[in-house]
């Protein structure tokens, strides 16, 4: 069975793109894969400071993780 795995990718500024997110997220895709783990959900927040941890996308990480989905 293949270890599940979730990916989390972020930007703080509303300078950068959106793009930044799905570049992020395919590299951890092709790192996933190349290291035989299985990716169960994406999770991002988009122009969010890091300085906080209540970021939606975080959260929803952590709840799921502390759930045992990935």
């Amino acid at each position: 069975m293949m270890t599940q795995a979730a990916i989390y990718a972020r930007y703080s500024s509303d300078r950068q793109s959106d793009a930044s997110i799905e570049d992020q997220a395919r590299l951890c895709e092709e790192r996933a894969i190349r290291d035989g783990f299985a990716i169960v959900e994406t999770y991002a927040d988009r122009a969010v400071s890091g300085a906080s941890m209540l970021r939606p996308g975080l959260q929803a990480l952590m709840a799921d993780a502390l759930a045992g989905r990935c």
